[in-house]
């Protein structure tokens, strides 16, 4: 699909009434979520990829306050901290997303995912595949995200993030997947002052960033920086409320959280060959030309940033 075409046809459901369910059943036959297996490994390995940055902070999630920013259309990583022994996982989202269909998916694909979580977090498997079968036998009576964990894990939508109604310093990390790149930048520096206040001294944030242009993953005419070459003015014509796209470099992401007062433990992002390569034959618009090629052509990271001691 041609990506402007994609973006008219968003934009238009975006204000038609009935049109979040006319999306959401498209997403299901032609989208993301119509190879539901293969998505929910990748939202696995992604989460996998999380818990091990995590440990290696010294800031494991068994026994853990985890907060989540952006629940989505079905709650992966929560799930998979339950079974992994988190004491307590807050997950919300700015819209109530969640689909039962996709809930029971999930609870039952993460069987296939018991000897990755147990090895990731050091968890005796036979227990995370009791757990699991636990979540089996509840999903059959209820689909509520509470009673399906026993209370370890709490879904609120719609909230807003950045106005979480969770105490001072009660959570041990705040994370994100593939989310901040869709949130305008004064949120991204509220999400933060939000999580300074509600992390623990020494607690830290995980987020992960794909900040390349979503459109080529449905026209593979164009790559990850097409959307460089636009205006913002010009950009608001394909911006809307199913896909909005902030631009933000990588380091924009992790700067902005080093100004909010978090020091910077990881930062992943990395300039490649290719997309230097696609960068030099992009005309990239004014307004990104003063940012050096190296920065400019990276199109995802995932960064830890700590709140002090003390």
């Amino acid at each position: 699909m041609h990506w402007k075409l994609k973006g008219i046809v968003q934009k238009v459901l975006g204000v038609l009434p009935g049109g979040h369910a006319i999306h959401y059943a498209l997403q299901r036959r032609f989208g993301g979520l119509g190879n539901f297996a293969s998505e929910f490994d990748s939202k696995i390995e992604d989460w996998h990829i999380m818990v091990l940055h995590l440990r290696a902070a010294g800031m494991p999630v068994t026994g853990r306050h985890l907060f989540e920013v952006g629940t989505g259309w079905y709650p992966t990583f929560p799930l998979a901290l339950a079974l992994a022994g988190a004491r307590r996982v807050t997950t919300v989202d700015l819209n109530r997303h969640l689909k039962p269909e996709l809930l029971r998916a999930c609870i039952e694909r993460l069987g296939s995912a018991v000897a990755i979580i147990a090895a990731a977090t050091d968890t005796d498997p036979t227990t995370v595949r009791e757990r699991h079968a636990r979540l089996l036998e509840r999903a059959s009576h209820t689909l509520d995200l509470g009673a399906l964990s026993d209370g370890v894990i709490a879904y609120h939508a719609p909230t807003d993030a950045t106005r979480s109604g969770l105490a001072d310093a009660s959570v041990d990390t705040m994370f994100s997947n593939s989310v901040l790149e869709h949130v305008p930048p004064d949120v991204i520096d509220s999400l933060y002052a939000e999580g300074m206040r509600v992390l623990v001294p020494g607690g830290v944030m995980f987020h992960s960033v794909n900040c390349g242009d979503h459109y080529a993953y449905v026209d593979h005419s164009i790559d990850q920086l097409h959307y460089l070459r636009y205006s913002d003015t010009e950009w608001k014509r394909w911006n809307n409320a199913f896909l909005y796209q902030n631009r933000l470099r990588a380091h924009a992401f992790v700067e902005r959280a080093r100004a909010a007062g978090f020091a910077i433990e990881l930062d992943t992002a990395k300039a490649s060959e290719r997309r230097l390569r696609e960068l030099a034959a992009t005309p990239v618009h004014a307004q990104f030309r003063s940012i050096p090629a190296e920065r400019l052509c990276i199109t995802s990271v995932d960064f830890i940033a700590r709140k002090p001691r003390t």
